[in-house]
């Protein structure tokens, strides 16, 4: 489980076909030190530490099925990626409940510069998230906590803060980019839990 705030920005150096999977190495940023097994937020998507990361990068094994739920596909070495350690139980949950299972994919339409040091982007969704897109709901962008504006069908805004712009891959998000998107996990559970009642239908009146 993860917050959705990320702790660093790394780039790939390395990509490796295995398969049908892909086996990935991410530079490690200083003082970041997950063990081999431990789950990393890579840009949204729950990725476990391969191997011991006793050298400079940290080793990912990309199933087929994080292949075709994500973006990866295009990972080259240079890429860049946000990185998150997952929580305890104990952290201070700053952003949202974030799983690290993208939901599915979306694209960064329109970007624009709020005058405040911040930006306002404009996301495309893919169909099924949809339903997902409420006003001032919660929404993980490439594994970043943010707040859902002006839902209109398919696309939003989020706003963009100067430490976001900082610290997480979305600062330099141009129209065209993909995103991973997570829709909020509460509203799956309740969606699950919770299907719509059956219609009703008319009783007719006996004459």
């Amino acid at each position: 489980m993860f917050t959705g705030l990320v702790e660093a920005r790394s780039s790939v150096r390395r990509t490796l076909a295995r398969g049908a999977g892909l086996r990935v190495w991410v530079a490690r940023p200083p003082g970041f030190d997950p063990r081999r097994g431990d789950s990393v937020c890579v840009s949204g998507a729950c990725l476990s530490v391969a191997e011991d990361p006793s050298g400079a990068d940290l080793v990912f094994d990309l199933s087929e099925e994080t292949l075709a739920r994500t973006w990866f596909r295009s990972l080259r070495p240079g890429t860049e990626v946000n990185l998150e350690r997952s929580m305890r139980l104990s952290d201070r949950l700053d952003g949202h409940l974030v799983s690290g299972h993208v939901d599915g994919g979306g694209r960064c339409a329109e970007v624009a510069d709020s005058n405040d040091g911040g930006r306002r982007l404009t996301i495309e969704v893919d169909p099924s998230l949809e339903r997902y897109l409420v006003d001032k709901g919660s929404v993980a962008l490439d594994g970043v906590s943010l707040t859902v504006v002006r839902p209109r069908g398919r696309v939003f805004d989020v706003a963009l803060i100067p430490i976001t712009l900082e610290k997480t891959t979305l600062g330099s998000a141009a129209p065209g980019v993909p995103v991973n998107v997570e829709a909020d996990l509460i509203a799956k559970w309740v969606e699950r839990l919770c299907p719509p009642a059956p219609a009703r239908t008319r009783r007719r009146t006996p004459r």
